[in-house]
């Protein structure tokens, strides 16, 4: 199930995640990485929330990406998980609910839904892929605590210009 796109307007948030270099499909990777960021976090005695993937850049099938967790406050990090923040502002979003299979053509979707209304990304093009000032996807739920992948929960936001 898919909600449909809308505008929504986001506060500032703080998160801390491992950054990446990876090739679609990167699935292998996921799993080692968020452990990094969970066990600093862990370690740290302090709280965090749901799972995030940040998108810094996207020239397919190459992605720089940030994957972790949503954080309370700032949290100091170490050489590999960094503290960061989610900028205020304007957001396209959706929320879907099914296996992660399907998220690249949900994304289409909701690309999709702006470009016909004549939306522009936060984003700079450059040789190397576009650059994105915020894109991100949040996993309120997952394998790890819902065994019905028809009920996994994904929140898409990408900032847009103002």
């Amino acid at each position: 199930m898919l909600t449909l796109p809308r505008i929504v307007e986001r506060e500032a948030q703080h998160y801390a995640a491992v950054s990446a270099e990876v090739h679609i499909p990167f699935g292998e990777q996921i799993g080692p990485l968020m452990g990094e960021a969970a066990g600093y976090l862990a370690g740290t005695g302090g709280d965090f929330g749901p799972a995030l993937f940040k998108y810094n850049v996207i020239d397919m099938p190459r992605l720089e990406v940030e994957l972790g967790f949503v954080t309370p406050a700032a949290v100091a990090g170490n050489s590999r998980v960094r503290p960061g923040v989610l900028p205020a502002g304007k957001y396209v979003t959706t929320t879907y609910f099914g296996h992660y299979d399907d998220l690249e053509s949900v994304t289409a979707v909701v690309i999709g839904w702006a470009r016909q209304r004549g939306i522009e990304w936060d984003s700079t093009p450059g040789p190397d892929g576009e650059r994105f000032v915020s894109r991100i996807e949040i996993y309120p739920n997952g394998p790890d605590d819902e065994p019905d992948p028809e009920k996994w929960e994904t929140q898409i936001f990408i900032k847009i210009r103002n």
